[in-house]
């Protein structure tokens, strides 16, 4: 590639990532915001994360790129709610370990749900093009955040 093209495709870029950027960030806020979530987003990162599995609050701090001070917040908020609980470690008996409750169960399956119900509003307004572009774009940006 030519310098004169690598000079055209570097502001292409620059633009792209930045309307991208954008759109995601909007999108996101607008699921968080009209789906009616009771949760802080911060709180179902962690909810979600336990969906997966019961974890030690480094794990979810470590995983959540956050201080374990401030996991440890985050968990307690949760366990007030009734959202999440600890246990002991069973090895290490230092740490303890955070699982959803049945209450924070539903509470995953329940936003999940509204939020996609909210998604799907939009697709449905979309032509078949549309959403076959869409289609190629999920599994594109799925790759992008993976990296």
């Amino acid at each position: 590639m030519g310098q004169a093209s690598m000079t055209r495709r570097r502001p292409a870029l620059g633009t792209l990532a930045t309307d991208l950027r954008l759109a995601c960030m909007r999108i996101s806020r607008r699921i968080r915001l009209e789906s009616g979530d009771d949760v802080a987003p911060h709180q179902f990162s962690v909810l979600v994360r336990l969906d997966e599995r019961a974890r030690s609050i480094g794990d979810l701090a470590a995983t959540e790129r956050v201080s374990a001070p401030s996991m440890t917040r985050t968990v307690n908020g949760l366990v007030e709610r009734g959202l999440v609980a600890r246990a002991d470690h069973p090895e290490d008996g230092r740490q303890v370990i955070v699982s959803l409750t049945d209450l924070g169960r539903s509470t995953v399956k329940d936003t999940r749900r509204r939020r996609d119900q909210w998604m799907a509003v939009r697709l449905g307004v979309l032509d078949a093009d549309e959403l076959e572009v869409l289609r190629r774009a999920t599994a594109i940006l799925a790759r992008v955040a993976a990296e």
